[in-house]
């Protein structure tokens, strides 16, 4: 399988000087890029030719470049056959979405296709966010808030040409529309290969890392909704997150008593983006039928306007991990490892997507418990 990254970001972000430095490091990896035909700005004007025809270019470093015009599935498939016919050698496939495009359609591809999904791996969605101009952006045009709910990653640009207030407003506006995502500031689209490139953000596994930050709001908030809830309530979500993977950069892993956080409450700008996210999470288990029922009868009622989902989840009368996840109305399940001995067994679901009825999905969950 041929894995490929789905490289999207607004207008400026700067996705083409990320892409100049794929295409011309010494990595020792053999890249095919596929460009859409109307981005910002052409990697290298002189190299791409523009006349009507496809133009598949080689690299000095051994990449190769396209520049797509019509059907992505049809140039797809053109490359794993020039591929499979020795015509064509490389590893991996970055594709660089226009920045007025919506990354969905693009991942689907990659699900509904057969003949495409037998031969590329979807490995991860990467978004950049130019911080300058990213609030201005995100009221204003939909299309980036889903290019942030999409992500596996999301890399902040241009950060020195803001104070460490903005960027934390920032940051924080995207932990709310995607806790799943990491999120690092890089310089100049200067992120190391090693952050781009074999994330499996689509791989159907028992990690679901959901960053902390996001779940201390969330219990804060939490805590605040249940305090006066009459039946004593709580839906079981008991939020023992485990801090020790703080491996991805927050720039504040202050977690000891979560001091660090109070600030969060007082001082970010309240933003009404249409793209939310929330996470559910119990420790009862599942009935296996009910569950079947309610996801899809969400999927068929919201899945337009779920962006991404993911879980972990502990089944009645299954002893391994069932491990979930999707795109809009695709999901896939498979079962993961055993639970172990010392575990402790329990739900942990993300949900992101545009205007989501939280309470009733909520609700619906809880009343899918066995």
């Amino acid at each position: 399988m041929i894995p490929v990254t789905i490289l999207t970001g607004f207008l400026g972000s700067g996705k083409t000087t990320l892409l100049k430095r794929i295409l011309n490091e010494k990595h020792g990896m053999k890249i095919a890029v596929i460009e859409n035909e109307f981005g910002e700005e052409n990697i290298d004007n002189e190299i791409l030719v523009q006349d009507t025809s496809e133009q598949i270019i080689q690299m000095s470093n051994g990449c190769i470049c396209c520049t797509i015009r019509g059907d992505l599935s049809r140039v797809l498939g053109d490359l794993a056959a020039q591929k499979q016919s020795g015509k064509l050698d490389f590893d991996r496939v970055v594709i660089e979405t226009t920045g007025l495009a919506n990354p969905g359609p693009v991942a689907q591809t990659f699900f509904m296709d057969d003949q495409i999904a037998s031969e590329f791996l979807l490995d991860a969605i990467i978004t950049l966010v130019d911080a300058k101009h990213a609030n201005h952006q995100l009221d204003e045009h939909e299309v980036v808030q889903r290019q942030v709910g999409f992500a596996d990653r999301l890399f902040i640009t241009k950060a020195d040409l803001v104070d460490e207030a903005q960027l934390g407003d920032l940051r924080h506006r995207l932990l709310h529309m995607n806790p799943k995502a990491a999120i690092k500031v890089v310089n100049f689209g200067d992120a190391d290969i090693k952050e781009i490139f074999d994330l499996r953000g689509f791989n159907l596994n028992s990690k679901l890392e959901i960053d902390p930050d996001f779940l201390v709001e969330d219990e804060h908030a939490h805590n605040h909704a249940h305090a006066h809830d009459e039946h004593g309530h709580t839906h079981g979500h008991d939020h023992d997150h485990d801090h020790a993977n703080c491996d991805h950069d927050h720039g504040h892993c202050d977690h000891e008593g979560h001091e660090g956080h109070d600030h969060a409450h007082r001082h970010h700008a309240h933003h009404d983006d249409k793209i939310k996210s929330f996470v559910y999470r119990n420790d009862r288990p599942f009935d296996p039928n009910k569950l079947e029922d309610f996801l899809g009868g969400i999927l068929q009622i919201y899945g337009e306007r779920l962006l991404r989902y993911k879980g972990v989840l502990y089944m009645k009368g299954v002893d391994r991990k069932v491990v979930f996840q999707g795109v809009h109305q695709m999901m896939g399940s498979d079962l993961a490892a055993k639970w172990q001995p010392a575990e402790k067994k329990t739900n942990k679901m993300v949900f992101i997507g545009i205007e989501l009825p939280q309470d009733l999905i909520t609700d619906g969950l809880d009343a899918c418990l066995a």
